[in-house]
């Protein structure tokens, strides 16, 4: 009799025991998913069709966030004016960037071509050449003709930009 009321105790014990246990693994997944997802990687939606085909309206992004070094061509997530944007990296500090009428990109001096559908005009507030200053990159939309980049507001500072795209999920009717 002694013995069952015991047994019930440490049952009781055990199980309570196992549930703290789970709620503390809980606990410590979901601070390690906030920090995966908030401070590793960066969710969000494209929103707008500025890089048209590459990211389509919609499109579910993922980006790499401890990147801090961009490659020529690498898309990134940025922010102006406290919105977020996409853009390609066209060029990086210490970079001539030149178009000119005809809609031709250069960058010190190599004309720019490749999958890119739509020519580069230049638009009212940059003078070309331009520099890219240290500590910045010069960042173009895909959609060119379409597109708001550093043709308008000139290059993005690194610590605006949020992260390198690394995937993307297409969306279909979510």
């Amino acid at each position: 009799m002694i013995s069952e009321v015991i047994k019930k105790r440490r049952d009781k014990l055990v199980l309570k025991e196992g549930y703290v246990s789970l709620l503390l693994r809980i606990i410590v997944l979901a601070i390690l998913g906030y920090l995966v997802f908030t401070q590793v990687f960066l969710l969000t939606r494209a929103a707008g069709n500025e890089m048209f085909p590459a990211v389509k309206d919609g499109d579910l992004i993922i980006c790499f966030r401890l990147q801090k070094n961009y490659a020529k061509n690498d898309i990134v997530s940025y922010r102006v004016n406290g919105k977020r944007k996409l853009g390609r990296c066209i060029a990086q500090a210490n970079d001539v960037v030149t178009i000119d009428a005809a809609g031709t990109l250069r960058i010190n001096g190599t004309v720019q071509s490749g999958e890119i559908m739509y020519p580069t005009y230049a638009k009212a507030g940059l003078t070309y050449p331009y520099k890219v200053p240290a500590d910045h990159v010069f960042i173009l939309g895909d959609f060119r003709t379409q597109a708001t980049d550093s043709r308008d507001f000139g290059a993005i500072p690194r610590d605006d930009v949020d992260g390198k795209v690394i995937t993307l999920l297409r969306r279909r009717g979510l």
